[in-house]
């Protein structure tokens, strides 16, 4: 391949970088027999498979059978959150940029069962609509050099909360309550602050645009775009003049000169603007 590595370099730098993820990981599994799981776990995410079934992985990881990735997932002993702090200060180096932004949004995962924790019917955004699922939210770090995700949270909606039944039998920690999107992301901003992640901005769409955010970012001098609802209550003291009002009201009251249009990117329909 002329004016650039051959596929062979390219390979071996890629796996060559999975071995070093792999060896940043291994301290955290006390067995070698787990910490091989793990990194079979690992190489089947990053596998052609479409999909990632119980038995599907296993297969594709050469085990007789799913039960010692369920073993890794659903008994091991390791800590999740240690990891996720690898992942963290990993995506850091190779993303860092003072200017880059934090972006923070939830997904939804569907489900059909009523056991996995923190699922209900609630509203998400893959289907659209109110139906069975878990749903995340989700910390991602961009920059002009890429993108990956840095933090998680489950949300657990209160009839799970209020169920302290259910949420031993889930294997809930005692010490977790209710919280809400915003303060599960409030959490996650502060932890990408105490760990000095290097961001000038926050984006979040309009569940987040309220409550503890504005006043945590403003507090660390961090800069932010946070969606707001159409009746949200704007009142400025500060302008001249005084601007007062619901959003929609404002932005209704604002010359065309005072608007401009932005590409999003491509999406599945053109250029989303």
């Amino acid at each position: 391949m002329s004016g650039g590595a051959s596929v062979e370099e390219t390979l071996e730098l890629w796996a060559s970088s999975l071995r070093g993820i792999k060896e940043r990981i291994r301290p955290l599994f006390t067995q070698e027999r787990v910490a091989a799981s793990a990194a079979r776990f690992l190489d089947v995410l990053l596998g052609n498979e479409p999909r990632k079934t119980g038995w599907m992985r296993a297969e594709a990881a050469g085990d007789p059978g799913p039960w010692r990735q369920q073993a890794l997932l659903g008994r091991g002993t390791w800590d999740a959150d240690a990891l996720r702090d690898i992942v963290r200060e990993y995506a850091v180096e190779q993303l860092c940029d003072d200017k880059a932004v934090l972006v923070i949004d939830e997904t939804g995962f569907l489900k059909q069962g009523k056991a996995s924790c923190g699922v209900a019917r609630q509203y998400t955004g893959s289907a659209g609509k109110i139906t069975n699922c878990q749903i995340g939210v989700f910390a991602a770090y961009v920059s002009d050099k890429g993108h990956a995700f840095i933090d998680r949270a489950l949300y657990l909606p209160k009839a799970w909360t209020s169920d302290s039944a259910r949420m031993r039998a889930a294997d809930v920690p005692e010490t977790v309550g209710f919280a809400t999107k915003p303060a599960l992301a409030v959490e996650m901003i502060e932890r990408a602050l105490a760990a000095h992640v290097p961001f000038a901005w926050v984006a979040a769409d309009s569940v987040y645009g309220v409550g503890d955010i504005e006043a945590v970012l403003r507090h660390a001098g961090k800069g932010y775009v946070l969606g707001v609802n159409a009746n949200h209550w704007f009142g400025s003291w500060c302008a001249k003049p005084l601007i007062a009002g619901e959003a929609k009201h404002i932005a209704a009251g604002l010359p065309k000169t005072a608007w401009k249009r932005l590409s999003a990117g491509q999406g599945t329909k053109g250029e989303s603007l």
